[in-house]
């Protein structure tokens, strides 16, 4: 069963409230370092898609899709401190009543806004390193951008709704494994299967979009349209982390946890 993974949930969203409420300056440096570990994520899997979409080639997205899975490792084992992810864990323990859902919401927020900060600071740091000044390198990252501004808002909102809920699934399933090789491939297979579907990640978008508007780009990427992606993305990750994957293991686990819950009273008296 689930609940032992579930029980190690609770217990990560305990900790990341400790630090919170230790520091909310640590908190936000966490913060901006997720965001940053998928900065490098970005840069490679753009890099690496790039020289097949130069070739016309079917498999620049396929490409970029297996290596950006070098974020997800850098987060799971450098201690960053994702949005998308404390959408399930922190859910999930608020539900249990384990976890104020104030205290839920504020770290939603901060660690939002540290997401933000770092990819800002990410994609200054690449704009020094001139590693996309050129058009041979960045037409495959421009050519993303453009259309992830121009999608609808419902189609973006439901693309991270699914999106969000395959991410979670990413960090939660390898909690059950005892190794690390077969966690992490577990969490590149995931991150692989959520990238090649063409879902939508708000702080990956981040990313992206930062570096994206720091070299040079065509008129048509703006930062109206890092607004019109970013709301409903958002939305519709808070909802795939906070429903779909918070809610419903809750649901369906009620009953061995309060099972659970009771013995534990018991044994304390």
């Amino acid at each position: 069963m689930e609940t032992e993974a579930l029980r190690k949930v609770e217990q990560l969203a305990h900790k990341k409230h400790m630090i919170f409420q230790q520091s909310r300056i640590r908190y936000i440096a966490r913060s901006m370092l997720a965001s940053m570990f998928i900065g490098f994520g970005v840069i490679v899997a753009f890099k690496t898609g790039n020289f097949f979409y130069a070739e016309h080639s079917p498999l620049a997205y396929p490409m970029a899709a297996l290596t950006f899975g070098a974020a997800i490792i850098l987060i799971a084992y450098g201690g960053g401190d994702l949005f998308t992810g404390n959408t399930f864990y922190y859910s999930f323990t608020a539900l249990r009543r384990k976890l104020k859902w104030t205290d839920a919401i504020k770290m939603w927020l901060t660690s939002y806004a540290g997401n933000l900060l770092g990819a800002a600071v990410f994609a200054l740091l690449i704009m020094t390193t001139g590693l996309f000044d050129s058009e041979k390198v960045n037409t495959f990252l421009l050519s993303v951008v453009e259309a992830k501004m121009h999608t609808s808002s419902m189609e973006l909102f439901f693309r991270a709704i699914l999106c969000n809920w395959l991410v979670c699934l990413a960090f939660f399933i390898p909690m059950g494994m005892k190794h690390d090789g077969a966690k992490m491939f577990s969490m590149m297979l995931f991150v692989f299967c959520f990238f090649i579907s063409g879902y939508e990640h708000s702080i990956a978008n981040m990313c992206t979009f930062a570096i994206a508007l720091v070299v040079d780009h065509p008129d048509t990427i703006t930062y109206g349209g890092v607004i019109h992606n970013l709301v409903p993305v958002t939305l519709g990750n808070l909802i795939g982390g906070g429903v779909l994957m918070a809610y419903m293991y809750y649901f369906v686990n009620k009953p061995y946890f309060d099972k659970g819950d009771h013995t534990q009273e018991q044994v304390q008296e």
